[in-house]
């Protein structure tokens, strides 16, 4: 399939948030109310996405494809692995709080999401074991990690603090728990 036209890129975009803001307010809205929110006629929505689980699941590869450029925006391959880790953070502190009920889910749709999570997660992996060293359990690094990530990004009252601030709470979090360093 060839590169979609502009406006109709701007048009798929313009769906996909008003279906993050509808189906955030209720996950089970329908396509009519996700139209009657884009601001475009229902025949466009299904136009674009076939059924609602093809525009959540559209959802889903958009998102995870954000977090994925901010993780690799961080040079986790060559960036020293605090850096790496406050960088990619702060990244995807300003997307998921646009993603909140499309990120919600623990297991995306469709493999093509799950593909490019799985992805996120071995970056993630990679990092915390160049940070944390050998021994460490980085399955339940990176699972306190994610916590620490939800809560900053959704929790209050840090939500919509600084970037680079709340990136800074997770990461001193996850390496030295709560206590203040002196």
């Amino acid at each position: 399939m060839g590169r979609l036209r502009a406006d109709a890129e701007r048009s798929m975009r313009a769906i996909m948030a008003a279906a993050e803001d509808v189906l955030s307010a209720s996950p089970v809205a329908t396509m009519e109310q996700v139209a009657e929110a884009a601001g475009v006629a229902r025949a466009t929505v299904h136009r674009r996405f076939a059924s609602r689980e093809a525009l959540i699941e559209a959802m889903e590869v958009t998102a995870w494809r954000e977090i994925l450029q901010a993780v690799h925006a961080a040079r986790p391959h060559t960036a020293p692995p605090l850096v790496a880790l406050h960088q990619a953070t702060a990244g995807i502190l300003q997307i998921k709080p646009a993603w909140r009920f499309t990120l919600a889910r623990q297991v995306p749709l469709s493999t093509e999401a799950q593909a490019v999570q799985a992805e996120v997660m071995a970056l993630c992996e990679e990092v915390f074991g160049k940070l944390l060293g050998p021994g460490t359990d980085l399955v339940w690094a990176r699972q306190v990690y994610l916590a620490l990530l939800g809560e900053a990004a959704h929790g209050t009252p840090p939500a919509g603090q600084d970037p680079d601030a709340l990136a800074t709470k997770v990461i001193d979090t996850l390496m030295y728990g709560v206590q203040r360093r002196a």
